[in-house]
């Protein structure tokens, strides 16, 4: 058996934080190999309501979503923000080498469907959400309702990242010291209160504890030699057959993902015939920028799949 060694974050790095004081949930997922995960999550809403899996990416955690979680539970949703392994209250893999794409696809499959026994869910996949969530509904598309992809994609290794996402992925290569909060703030437009960036910072007591967010950018596949190009090929394959209502919910400021819209729009079926909106005035993390407003276009999208 594999061995894993896991980081737990102290539950007072989380007092305080501002504007999300949604009480923390965990749900334990059992790993084939590697053992039992523990990984956090918040609720918001009624829990009989039509379920809304929102994942973030990197190097965020769920608190991304704290000005989208009470728009969805206005509108009767169930929102469910869990946090990657590696992230937020989640456990914490020790070693960079713990980190496989197709690691963090599981936990979330395990999560999803075999502890929270979600059923008719929409997917919000934003950064390396959409990367994990992508593949989740081609691997169970009986699961899903729908999905909302903003600011993501689903890279095979067949085309070329651009220079801004390189640029990131060299600066978290070779930062001795990983400033968290700083690389959110450099991917939104408006400024982050101290507070804020605190809140980011939180799940990471030490340079330890940030094996996952040292990961996740060499786990893109940038060559078609990477070990995930061929699951996301299929993936493709899948989901380019699959009538699934997809919304592409894209700001209108991120260089990183911008190329990726057109692409999902014109290849998704799901996507055809549909007026997708472009989140104005908000950067890579819309949901920070744009949240409100991101969270009243997912819940239209919602109540129109009745």
């Amino acid at each position: 058996m594999e061995y894993v060694r896991l980081l737990r974050t102290p539950e007072d790095r989380f007092d305080d934080l501002p504007d999300f004081d949604h009480p923390a949930r965990y749900a334990d997922v059992d790993h084939p190999t590697l053992g039992v995960v523990r990984i956090g999550y918040v609720e918001a809403g009624p829990p009989d309501g039509p379920p809304v899996l929102l994942l973030h990416g990197e190097p965020s955690w769920s608190f991304l979503y704290r000005a989208v979680l009470p728009v969805l539970a206005d509108a009767g949703l169930r929102a469910i923000a869990p946090d990657l392994v590696g992230f937020g209250r989640s456990d914490k893999p020790a070693d960079v080498a713990d980190h496989t794409y197709a690691r963090h696809v599981e936990w979330m499959r395990a999560f999803a469907f075999d502890t929270l026994d979600l059923r008719g869910v929409t997917l919000v996949g934003q950064d390396w959400g959409g990367l994990i969530g992508l593949r989740l509904v081609a691997e169970n598309p009986d699961r899903f309702a729908g999905v909302v992809a903003a600011n993501t994609g689903l890279p095979t290794g067949d085309h070329g990242m651009p220079d801004v996402w390189w640029a990131f992925h060299d600066a978290v290569q070779k930062a001795p010291v990983l400033d968290v909060a700083r690389f959110v703030q450099s991917g939104c437009l408006r400024e982050l209160t101290e507070a804020e960036r605190a809140a980011y910072d939180a799940p990471f007591p030490n340079e330890m504890y940030k094996a996952g967010p040292r990961a996740m950018p060499a786990l893109v596949p940038t060559s078609t030699d990477d070990p995930a190009t061929e699951a996301n090929r299929a993936a493709w394959d899948t989901l380019t057959r699959l009538d699934l209502p997809m919304l592409c919910a894209f700001s209108d400021s991120d260089p990183i993902t911008e190329a990726m819209g057109p692409i999902l729009r014109r290849r998704m079926p799901g996507a055809a015939a549909r007026e997708h909106p472009t989140i104005a005035d908000a950067g890579h993390f819309l949901q920070e920028d744009a949240g409100t407003r991101l969270g009243q276009v997912i819940a239209d999208f919602v109540r129109g799949l009745d």
